[in-house]
């Protein structure tokens, strides 16, 4: 497929479990390796040619704001479903969380009619051979597929200390761990999401887990698995261990 020439960057959480970090700044501005996280993940999207990216805000969103001014300058600018081609849009939930569902249905608009790419503001990993977005790009089939997640692997993500949150058949297709098992793929919060992904989505706050399961049940959720480390910066205490990681592959 043409790589998407849209993205959207889930930026508006309230980041609990980084704490105190997040008493006082979002935690897409955490440092990582001397840089905010957003900027890690903004690079990311730089390198796959995306052209149009909306940034969703809401925890000192204003702080927000003024980070991504500086990066982008002019280009940064808030609008409403019908304004701007702007480089980068702000899509503001100051008025309400709308959780990582709602904040995407609410942007829709401003994203266009094609597949794109979804990343969240606090993932970061080390690229392998390939960049993992252009390999997402070349791997995602509209006829098939509603999403494409990337994964990493429970077994050799820095920080992750969970149980997984996917298997993935031979041909890609993803089935959701029960409530008891263990699953060796953990979504990398990075994805390509078709449109008809949320055809009938509900409107206001809702998790993505929700359009992620329907998929599924219609097979239509695939996964494609991460080249490279893939680190889950969750806590303060997982910053160091994300700056080893970043140090040993610059070495």
């Amino acid at each position: 497929m043409i790589p998407p020439r849209s993205a959207m960057v889930l930026a508006a959480g309230i980041g609990v479990r980084m704490k105190p970090l997040t008493d006082t700044l979002p935690k897409p501005l955490v440092a990582v390796g001397g840089r905010a996280l957003i900027d890690h993940v903004l690079d990311r999207l730089d390198a796959a040619g995306v052209e149009r990216i909306v940034v969703n805000v809401h925890h000192f969103a204003d702080l927000m704001e003024r980070h991504l001014a500086a990066r982008f300058g002019a280009a940064a600018t808030r609008s409403d479903p019908e304004g701007g081609r702007a480089k980068l849009i702000i899509s503001d939930e100051r008025g309400a969380l709308l959780e990582t569902g709602g904040g995407v249905v609410r942007a829709l608009p401003l994203l266009g009619e094609a597949p794109f790419f979804l990343v969240n503001s606090d993932t970061i990993w080390i690229e392998g051979v390939k960049p993992n977005l252009r390999r997402l790009a070349q791997a995602f089939d509209a006829a098939t597929m509603d999403a494409l997640l990337l994964l990493a692997s429970t077994a050799t993500s820095v920080g992750y200390c969970g149980r997984g949150d996917y298997s993935m058949a031979p041909d890609g297709r993803l089935h959701r761990r029960g409530e008891r098992d263990v699953a060796p793929f953990v979504y990398a919060g990075a994805a390509i999401f078709a449109p008809t992904l949320f055809a009938g989505a509900p409107r206001g706050a809702f998790s993505l887990t929700r359009l992620f399961n329907r998929a599924e049940e219609a097979g239509r959720l695939y996964g494609l698995r991460l080249e490279g480390v893939w680190m889950h910066v969750g806590t303060p205490a997982a910053i160091g261990e994300a700056e080893a990681a970043l140090l040993a592959h610059a070495a």
